[in-house]
């Protein structure tokens, strides 16, 4: 088992679980956070640091859809093991639904 974000975490960005994880295995894209599954060591810590549930283990259903995309993207933006500030709207964004439709970036870095 792994853990991975999902759309949740698109626009909000908050990095509180970064700054618990004990493997560094986040890595950064201009509008979401994602987890590599393959350094992923499944302890857990991060989901609950998460404030809008963007983080769930890979073996819930909604997951399936996630696994991938979190292993690319993983691949292809830098690690970061630091908590940066959240974008400044990202509490407009917290309870928004279609996110990954509406305004995924596969761009690389951020804030």
């Amino acid at each position: 088992m792994t853990y991975v974000v999902t759309e949740a975490c698109i626009r909000c960005k908050y990095m509180d679980c970064v700054e618990v994880c004990p493997v560094d295995c986040f890595y950064e894209g201009e509008n979401m956070l994602v987890i590599h599954p393959d350094e992923c060591i499944d302890c857990g810590v991060c989901e609950p640091e998460c404030p809008v549930e963007a983080i769930i283990p890979d073996s819930e259903p909604p997951a399936e859809r996630w696994l991938e995309l979190n292993r690319e993207f993983a691949a292809a933006w830098p690690n970061i093991t630091r908590k940066k500030p959240p974008p400044p709207d990202a509490d407009e964004f917290k309870d928004a639904t279609d996110k990954y439709e509406k305004y995924f970036s596969p761009k690389g870095g951020g804030s």
